[in-house]
């Protein structure tokens, strides 16, 4: 409705709206009021209309620009005792280590070594099983027996734990020991076709086919290509001792080294790819809440909603008392596939988390601490009051503080267990046929797409995790299927 715009007094007519009353089966007439409007005269200084509407957010939060607060999992504040201690602990802790794990340490380079060797055996041995399934017409046995082949080829090959196993760590990985782009783009490739030609329509038999022929492509390209490069391996050894030479006496050089403000002014530029480049490397070192947040706001420009939603999840398990985290978090999840509606909680609990996610593990230390101080010192305000008011004002301070602190130790124990637990997965395949026993001739319970987030809530099977939906869902998945956080 406009209303007019030259000023005066208006009336606007009663409405009238006709409806079906199923109670008496007759159609009944419902008629407002005349409406009076007074139109006062504007200052002259608007042209345009205003639009009052309730806005709806559109967008997710901006980057977390300044200095990032870094976490180290194993070194909590909570928990410690004392800097002197912990220093003598660390110190003696660090000797032990060197001491029983050196022999270890060794035997377990052999073990990795050895087992690097066989990868390409293993995976021939898992192909040739996969060539009499495709003979044989088993479509399903198939396709699992290639994956399994190139998954655990390059699981083998790289030492890369079952975990830590997803397309951007495989493609970093392979970068890493020197391997081309095209031959990883082949080796990714090969692992997207097993997945779609298994519901590809058309010649089933020719699909496997190509499925089969893609796989062994890739391995052996990746094997044609570690055997160069250890071949030129003296050559690089050479030009690395030379490097190693050159900035060994050029140390007075002003430094390159990445930056957060660095990645933080590439993403202020749109240049989002590499912002996120930039943010994976300063995770290598340690892990901060706020630059997996600014991962996470670089893979949703960049139109990655999946690798956003991990790295939003992992964000909040380090922060989840960031409202940014969880903000943007819940919004990209909105633009998944899957459209989860959480279980009602009992209030008590919903309660109970929200003021347990009000500090982190060491903020909750710190305000045990504080309390207890303030505690003693209230204890000794009524032990030593010399007035009647000022020993109450001790007693009930202090008993209220002591609470205080005693909560404070179970929120930052209860956060720290969140912490610890990693039972938060998010679904990196495209589809997923969640099954109702861990076994692929199981029957299929539900589907769930990428970028869901799920609980696990078994481990015990070797390739399997049960989980949980926030709907109350269950289910098994392949280990492969989704990223632990």
């Amino acid at each position: 409705m406009v209303l007019p715009r030259n000023r005066g007094q208006y009336t606007i007519p009663a409405v009238s709206l006709v409806y079906y009353d199923t109670a008496s089966n007759t159609y009944k007439t419902i008629k407002t009021q005349p409406i009076t409007v007074n139109v006062e005269k504007g200052d002259g200084n608007s042209s345009s209309v205003s639009d009052y509407s309730d806005e709806q957010n559109t967008d997710i939060r901006p980057i977390k620009e300044g200095k990032a607060s870094y976490m180290d999992e194993n070194n909590l504040y909570y928990g410690s005792m004392g800097y002197w201690l912990a220093v003598i602990l660390l110190i003696g802790v660090f000797v032990a280590l060197v001491v029983i794990f050196r022999k270890r340490a060794v035997d377990n380079a052999d073990i990795v070594k050895t087992k690097g060797k066989r990868a390409n055996k293993v995976a021939t041995k898992r192909l040739k099983k996969a060539n009499r399934l495709m003979l044989a017409g088993n479509q399903n046995e198939f396709y699992d027996e290639v994956l399994r082949a190139l998954w655990g080829y390059v699981s083998d090959r790289m030492n890369m734990s079952v975990e830590k196993l997803s397309r951007e760590n495989i493609s970093d990985t392979l970068i890493g020991r020197g391997i081309t782009q095209a031959t990883i783009d082949k080796f990714i490739n090969a692992l997207d076709e097993c997945e779609f030609e298994r519901y590809a329509p058309g010649d089933a038999a020719g699909n496997m086919n190509k499925t089969y022929d893609s796989a062994i492509m890739a391995i052996m390209d990746i094997e044609t290509s570690l055997k160069e490069i250890k071949k030129k391996k003296p050559a690089d050894v050479t030009m690395g001792i030379l490097l190693m030479l050159f900035f060994a006496f050029s140390f007075t050089l002003p430094s390159s080294a990445i930056t957060k403000d660095n990645a933080d002014a590439e993403y202020a530029k749109g240049n989002y790819q590499q912002a996120a480049v930039d943010y994976n490397e300063l995770l290598k070192s340690q892990k901060s809440a706020e630059l997996y947040y600014n991962l996470g706001n670089c893979h949703y420009r960049l139109g990655n909603i999946t690798q956003s939603v991990i790295a939003y999840e992992k964000a909040q398990r380090l922060s989840p008392s960031d409202r940014d985290v969880r903000y943007n978090l819940e919004f990209v999840r909105s633009k998944t596939i899957d459209k989860i509606t959480p279980v009602d909680e009992f209030f008590f609990l919903s309660w109970f988390k929200s003021v347990v996610n009000l500090f982190g593990i060491d903020g909750w230390a710190r305000v045990a601490i504080g309390s207890l101080v303030l505690s003693l010192l209230m204890w000794l305000l009524f032990l030593f009051g010399t007035s009647v008011w000022m020993r109450k004002t001790g007693f009930y301070a202090g008993m209220v503080l002591a609470v205080l602190f005693v909560c404070s130790n179970i929120f930052a124990w209860q956060q720290k267990l969140n912490l610890e637990r990693h039972d938060t997965a998010v679904v990196t395949a495209p589809t997923i046929n969640v099954k109702k026993t861990p076994a692929d001739t199981g029957s299929d319970a539900f589907v769930i797409h990428e970028g869901t987030s799920v609980k696990i809530t078994d481990r015990t099977m070797r390739n399997w995790f049960a989980i949980i939906l926030a709907d109350g869902k269950e289910g098994w998945v392949k280990r492969s299927q989704v990223e632990v956080i």
